[in-house]
């Protein structure tokens, strides 16, 4: 059975096709910038998640590199593609590190930020900066970027991470939607997230939530996968066996996937 992409797919190239033979006299700009923009709007690509380290992560989609959280300082992206797009969604240290950003070769990458980290980053940054505040969104390389809260819900944790300061992000990569959780408890905005096929999840105390915590916001919002990272590597810490253990026990249909987030700690 052909289903709903593969359709649209077809009807669009066939579109294409009809425009560019009926037009091929007609070179004005609007003619060219809809027959260029056609392929991008039709990848099939896979997507591939690079895992960094702690909350560091590449993704590549066709010839598109999308860096997360860029910290550690520009030789741990030696062996990467250089990025398209920065994703950027705290002001801490494990999040954001100016010494690396300047360090590593952003010269055609947009860099995606909330205020905070704006008010961090010198001038020189400035055209390729976005600014997006909770709740806002802005597309880029035919990727639309959902800047969602990422907060503290714990009165003794509410410092670490006030609401409003930070962004998680939402990515929606062709049809598959792909959320960063950033440094969050289980909020509301997390709980209530829709059609997710990829969530990466933060696990650490005192600057997260628990295991259990965790578990339970992912079994109510559902991701088709979910890859803990952000837990420090350490089982004292955070036990990402016991956080699987806890969600396939009521939903084995969410796949939990391990990633190697901390390659110098035997875990």
């Amino acid at each position: 059975m052909i289903n709903s992409y593969t359709m649209r797919k077809t009807f669009f190239i066939l579109l294409a096709f009809t425009f560019y033979t009926s037009c091929k006299e007609k070179k004005n700009g609007l003619e060219l910038a809809f027959l260029e923009n056609i392929p991008a709007k039709l990848k099939t690509d896979p997507i591939k998640i690079i895992p960094i380290e702690h909350a560091t992560t590449v993704i590549e989609w066709g010839d598109i590199t999308i860096y997360i959280d860029p910290v550690g300082g520009a030789d741990g992206f030696a062996e990467q593609r250089q990025p398209d797009l920065i994703l950027i969604t705290d002001i801490h240290g494990d999040h954001f590190n100016l010494e690396t950003l300047q360090g590593l070769h952003t010269e055609k990458a947009k860099i995606i930020v909330p205020q905070a980290v704006a008010d961090k980053i010198p001038s020189e940054f400035t055209p390729q900066l976005d600014v997006l505040y909770n709740g806002e969104h802005k597309e880029r390389y035919g990727i639309m970027i959902e800047a969602v809260p990422m907060y503290n819900l714990r009165e003794e944790a509410k410092k670490f991470h006030p609401k409003g300061r930070g962004n998680g992000y939402v990515l929606t990569i062709e049809n598959q939607r792909i959320y960063f959780s950033g440094d969050t408890e289980d909020i509301p905005e997390m709980r209530s997230l829709k059609d997710i096929d990829k969530a990466f999840i933060c696990m650490n105390l005192p600057y997260t939530m628990t295991e259990e915590r965790a578990a339970d916001a992912v079994l109510e919002f559902q991701p088709a996968q979910v890859y803990p990272y952000h837990y420090r590597g350490r089982p004292e810490v955070s036990d990402v066996q016991k956080f699987k253990e806890l969600v396939q026990a009521k939903n084995t249909d969410i796949e939990v996937i391990q990633l190697d987030w901390y390659p110098s700690e035997d875990y």
